[in-house]
């Protein structure tokens, strides 16, 4: 699908993040020339065309002070992986949680799990909090520590 100069304009002045101000979408109409419902109401349609597939924050942990976050690893019984993973959702740090692949016989993990936290002593802390959700479901566990940020962008356009 082909952009017109109006939506490149758009994409190029919100794809590195809304202002941080009050207004944003009043801001971004401010430097395209058109008011913030505007902008607002092109998004929307982007959306629904499926030209922009998601709107949301992109939360820097580190820039947050959630400088310990870990992914949490765990194998768990395939049976009742999906329900568990459910209740983790639930549980106060967690970003995210996903069932994955085994790759026996070396990576028995089916459930990984994001924690954050200020401290390792708080990851860990909340990682017993998810093992005692799980329970005897739970036959091993990992913590595999961040130590650096690869991305936090998403799709950029080229510039020509």
């Amino acid at each position: 699908m082909a952009l017109g100069a109006f939506d490149r304009a758009l994409i190029a002045a919100v794809q590195g993040g809304l202002p941080l101000v009050a207004r944003p979408y009043e801001a971004v109409g401010a430097m395209l020339g058109v008011d913030g419902e505007q902008v607002r109401a092109r998004l929307q349609s982007m959306l629904q065309e499926g030209l922009v597939r998601r709107i949301g924050a992109v939360p820097n942990h580190y820039r947050l002070g959630f400088t310990a976050n870990g992914m949490s690893v765990w194998d768990v019984d395939d049976a009742q992986v999906d329900t568990l993973a459910g209740q983790i959702l639930q549980l106060k740090g967690i970003s995210h949680c996903y069932r994955r692949t085994r790759h026996l016989p070396d990576w028995p993990y089916n459930l990984f799990a994001m924690l954050h936290g200020r401290s390792r002593a708080e990851v860990e802390s909340q990682a017993d909090v998810v093992a005692s959700v799980l329970g005897p479901a739970c036959r091993a566990h990992d913590i595999l520590y961040s130590t650096a940020i690869l991305k936090k962008t998403g799709l950029r356009l080229k510039d020509h």
